[in-house]
């Protein structure tokens, strides 16, 4: 027996029987110790999948980003160019049929709209009812339909950019190329590319598509408003325009809700304008609010209502390598290239230039959008440590997309400016804001940026880093980048739009106006707005 072993007078024996236990404790601990290095190592190297970014022909990705918490293996390599994107789609579509679904071709009427309402107030009823309660109502998901518009607002106009986009020649007023300008607000082709591909290819999970519209919870217009603006003639622009608002507006689920449960795409301030005021109790797609008035008028936007989403970069993504190689080359203090001339807001600008004008350490320059404007860019940002962003025409640049996507830390003087995402990101973190009275006194900016002590500049360096991925879109939609929180922010509204479109059914005629309340500048006083 044991006992009797351990007890044993003999020495050789006592030595081999506390040896043996000695030989099992010791395989025990280099089991225990084995496995716990093969845990850890599948866990570093878990936790380093990494959803891939884009590849530029100057170095290969390197940036650490989130894993992708949905990950499809029938998804294709993302594509983050417009135009290589917009190629591969409309060679895929052409040879694809669209999914049926219930969109109104002609005519809708009051009768078709009552049963609409009728049949999305059921499902709206069953889904909170249920019991146990549908799992849909659990989730922060988008259900949302996309109407199939004749080809004249989609497809002819994508083919018209497609066959035309080389015409280089073709200038604005302000000598940049509109197929560049058309680029850089081509979010009505990202977001609608995601929401029609085929569901086995996306990588979204927070917004789908839906073929009926009783289940939806919102509409998605895919009117290319701005393509129609710069590419057609003025008069033709405007018969386009009257025909794709009498569409819509003919629709069932336009005529029950007004429209404030559609979503509507005008990034560029121009487009759409001569018909916009009819549409204005729809979402709208916007580069920013403008409260100057001289885009938008008073009671067309606001944050409650509207979404601001980013530009589409002018630059290249400064990717990891990219990153590590121009660290030791950024010498320039503060860097600007762009229209040193803009109107409204955008005057700020011709004082800036006056009071920085040979200053030590500083750049600007005068550039336009094009390919030789954007390689100077390019080369300027990634050799500076801060980015000059000033207001232009508008409140918002594409300048400060292009300086987070270059590692160039933004320095924001518009002060009217709104932010996309920033229920999400916090920009203090990316960025730094200096008021346009301050910023205008000479010596103050330089003097401002050279205070900065260089461990925030570094930390502000590796924050760039971490979210220019929330600023390059792609096709398919990469989770976290600019369309996956354009769903998220939109989410966060769909119940005050449920409210508002309740609300306005049962309200009487004469009874009082349907408003809502934002801050209006720069006094912070609330202002009743109609809708």
């Amino acid at each position: 027996m044991a006992g009797k072993r351990f007890n044993s007078p003999n020495p050789s024996s006592r030595s081999f029987s506390f040896a043996r236990p000695s030989c099992v404790l010791i395989a025990f601990l280099s089991l225990l110790a084995l496995a716990s290095v093969f845990f850890f190592s599948s866990s570093s190297s878990s936790s380093s999948s990494c959803i891939e970014t884009p590849s530029h022909s100057h170095s290969s990705s390197t940036v650490p980003l989130l894993r992708n918490p949905n990950p499809n293996p029938n998804s294709p390599t993302p594509d983050y160019s417009f135009v290589a994107s917009l190629e591969k789609f409309l060679a895929s579509r052409s040879s694809k049929a669209s999914p049926s679904t219930d969109t109104v071709a002609g005519v809708g009427n009051e009768a078709a709209a009552r049963k609409l309402d009728g049949a999305i107030w059921r499902r709206e009823m069953h889904a909170l009812l249920s019991d146990p309660p549908d799992s849909w109502s659990g989730l922060p998901i988008v259900r949302v339909y996309v109407y199939e518009m004749p080809a004249k607002f989609t497809y002819d106009l994508l083919w018209l950019f497609q066959n035309t986009y080389k015409d280089t020649t073709n200038l604005t007023s302000n000598g940049s190329p509109v197929h560049r300008l058309i680029e850089q607000h081509s979010i009505d082709y990202w977001l609608w590319a995601d929401l029609i591909a085929p569901q086995s290819e996306r990588l979204l999970k927070n917004v789908i598509r839906v073929h009926q519209q009783e289940e939806a919870d919102l509409f998605y217009i895919p009117f290319f408003t701005t393509i129609s603006y710069f590419l057609l003639e003025k008069l033709q622009c405007k018969a386009l325009y009257r025909d794709a608002l009498k569409w819509v507006m003919d629709q069932p689920a336009w005529q029950r809700s007004e429209g404030r449960d559609h979503v509507l795409p005008v990034h560029h301030p121009w487009s759409f304008k001569s018909v916009r005021r009819f549409m204005k109790k729809a979402i709208w797609i916007l580069p920013d609010m403008d409260s100057t008035g001289n885009w938008y008028k008073p009671g067309q936007v606001w944050l409650e209502k509207d979404l601001i989403l980013p530009y589409v970069p002018n630059v290249d993504l400064c990717d990891g390598q990219c990153l590590r190689e121009t660290q030791s080359k950024r010498s320039t203090l503060l860097f600007f290239r762009g229209r040193l001339k803009r109107n409204a807001g955008g005057k700020v600008r011709n004082k800036l230039v006056e009071v920085l004008r040979d200053t030590a350490g500083v750049i600007v320059e005068e550039g336009s959008a094009g390919l030789s404007g954007k390689e100077a860019a390019q080369y300027g940002m990634r050799r500076s440590i801060f980015c000059l962003s000033p207001a232009g025409d508008t409140p918002s640049s594409a300048r400060l997309f292009d300086a987070i996507v270059s590692g160039c830390i933004p320095v924001i003087v518009s002060d009217e400016l709104e932010l996309p995402f920033e229920g999400l990101l916090d920009y203090r973190k990316i960025a730094l804001f200096a008021s346009s009275m301050d910023a205008v006194q000479p010596g103050w900016l330089v003097k401002f940026l050279k205070d900065i002590d260089s461990m925030q500049v570094k930390e502000m360096q590796e924050d760039l880093a971490k979210h220019s991925r929330h600023f390059l879109y792609s096709h398919p939609a990469q989770p976290i980048g600019p369309e996956d929180f354009a769903w998220r922010m939109i989410a966060g509204k769909l119940m005050n739009i449920k409210q508002q479109v309740r609300r306005s059914q049962r309200m009487v005629k004469g009874s009082r106006s349907l408003c809502t309340c934002d801050c209006s500048s720069p006094s912070n006083v609330s202002s009743a707005r109609l809708i």
